[in-house]
């Protein structure tokens, strides 16, 4: 057996390389990232239907590890699990992706179109669609609905970039930080408008 190891020593290695290859590619796309494709329309103008994306994992994966919530920064672009309204996962259930507006401590108002953030660094409030970086300055002039919402630990508070067309925390509420998978990182396609995000 020694003497058949010996001379096999290098068939034996690429095979199993080629058994372990599936399993860390597995776990890979658990706990470090996955690709994402964009279905819809509710982050237009910055994300397009069919859009590819590479989804990063590992700050989840590592706020898992050391039982601390996952809070992306503020106009972050996250994939979460959408549950139904009871909280239950079932088979019409799919990953959403939207912008992160609220963190924990922030207070949302939406009332006449206008999307404003209050906390204490902004005891005024801020209009997060005006203020915020220039990739989000495309959304839309008018956000419907009326909102006042103080957003808890291990919670955020997300919308589309087309809010007209989104499905999103003026519809379900604050998301628990349980159910982001990641965040956004990348567009890998097309190929002509790939970009970090």
């Amino acid at each position: 057996m020694r003497n058949f190891i010996k001379e096999h020593k290098d068939l034996l290695s690429t095979i199993l390389i080629l058994a372990s290859a599936p399993l860390l590619a597995w776990l890979l796309t658990l706990f470090v990232f996955q690709s994402y494709v964009v279905d819809g329309s509710s982050m237009q103008t910055t994300l397009k239907d069919k859009d590819r994306l590479i989804v990063t994992k590992y700050k989840k994966t590592l706020s898992k590890i050391t039982s601390n919530d996952y809070i992306p920064n503020r106009y972050d672009i996250v994939v979460f699990d959408h549950r139904d309204r009871y909280g239950m996962r079932t088979v019409e259930d799919k990953q959403l992706i939207k912008r992160v507006i609220g963190v924990p401590g922030d207070r949302v108002v939406i009332a006449d179109g206008i999307v404003k953030v209050y906390n204490k660094d902004h005891p005024d409030g801020f209009n997060v669609d005006r203020e915020g970086p220039e990739r989000n300055a495309s959304t839309v002039n008018l956000t419907e609905g009326h909102i006042d919402q103080t957003i808890n630990a291990g919670e955020i508070f997300v919308l589309g970039d087309n809010r007209s067309n989104s499905l999103d925390s003026r519809v379900f509420g604050t998301l628990p930080s349980g159910d982001i998978v990641g965040k956004a990182n990348f567009r890998i396609y097309p190929f002509d408008k790939s970009q970090r995000l």
